[in-house]
């Protein structure tokens, strides 16, 4: 059986200015930059030539007051 790492998910506290990093200092590539409402955006990036990607967003969890230094990092594998 073979696993890959598909996504990465990484909390951050300013969306934004993270994307900046990632796209345009770090040349990834927006796949997804989604808002449906001011409570939930994501945006997943995947760096050339990669398979896996990193997306970043507001804290998706119960505690609206969750700060992304207290949200753990989260992977998803597919097989």
């Amino acid at each position: 059986m073979d696993y890959t790492l598909e996504v990465v998910v990484v909390p951050v506290s300013d969306i934004e200015r993270a994307k900046h990093f990632y796209s345009e200092q770090m040349g990834f590539v927006v796949d997804v930059d989604h808002q449906p409402n001011d409570e939930f955006r994501v945006v997943q990036m995947t760096p050339p030539g990669s398979g896996c990607s990193v997306t970043i967003g507001k804290p998706m969890c119960a505690g609206a007051n969750t700060s992304a230094r207290h949200t753990p990092p989260s992977a998803h594998t597919d097989v």
